[in-house]
């Protein structure tokens, strides 16, 4: 366009422009030299191991079956080998007496920079391990709370994705084709996208398209989430899935 404007001098400044372009482009989408999606990754990990010992010992000890849920989660991901006492060592140190959570979040803001996608991913991770057992105690709500203020959340924001993160585990089995729609399926539905039952089909399709985007596993892995974490935001978009299939059929009876 600059050299159909102003020949060769437009020409000049149009390929700056677009380099500037390119880089805020960049920047927006949350990419970067393979180094940081490397460290970004790296901090992805060990970040969401250390949260979740350190979470599992809210309530000041660590239970067999709290161990339980994390060895369950490893097999779930496949994660095995180094990669499986990586994950063990990170757990460790998120459970040992004077764990730093607020140093580890600020971190995790330093090297996963960029859209909100890889804080919400994270978010998203502890709480439906902090809910694995159908049961979530007061301390385990009050540390999740913490680090979600600490990744710029607001309360009503924190209280609004716990709303949906469990309105969204009870389509799991429902969403994999192996059970039956949960009761109170519909307001289940609703909740887990975020919207009222009087929403218009506008504002619902809206809703339901922003959490797709939000747990797209392309978008996710440019952003620094481990391939082997990618398995929860997989079940979580059949979930959503599922929960928007429901509402708009609904909404065609």
């Amino acid at each position: 366009m600059g050299m159909l404007v102003a020949g060769f001098p437009g020409l000049a400044l149009g390929v700056l422009a677009g380099h500037f372009f390119d880089r805020g482009l960049a920047q927006t989408l949350g990419l970067g030299t393979p180094a940081a999606l490397a460290r970004a990754r790296q901090t992805f990990f060990d970040t969401s191991f250390q949260l979740m010992g350190h979470i599992a010992k809210a309530d000041g000890r660590v239970s067999e079956q709290e161990i339980a849920q994390a060895e369950a989660l490893m097999r779930q991901l496949g994660i095995a080998g180094e990669q499986r006492d990586a994950a063990i060592a990170r757990f460790k140190e998120g459970s040992a007496a004077g764990f730093d959570a607020a140093a580890a979040v600020t971190r995790f803001r330093t090297d996963c920079a960029g859209p909100r996608q890889v804080s919400h991913t994270l978010l998203v991770f502890l709480v439906a391990m902090a809910m694995a057992d159908a049961v979530m105690d007061a301390s385990e709500r009050r540390l999740l709370g913490d680090i979600a203020a600490g990744l710029g959340y607001s309360a009503a924001e924190f209280e609004q994705l716990l709303a949906m993160v469990e309105a969204q585990s009870h389509f799991h089995d429902y969403a994999a084709g192996s059970g039956p729609a949960p009761a109170d399926a519909l307001a289940d539905a609703y909740r887990a996208l975020g919207v009222s039952a009087d929403c218009s089909d506008a504002e619902l399709k809206r809703a339901y398209r922003k959490l797709m985007s939000e747990h797209h596993p392309d978008k996710l892995a440019a952003r620094g989430v481990p391939e082997s974490m990618m398995k929860v935001a997989t079940e979580k978009a059949q979930e959503i899935q599922a929960a928007y299939e429901l509402a708009r059929a609904s909404r065609k009876s």
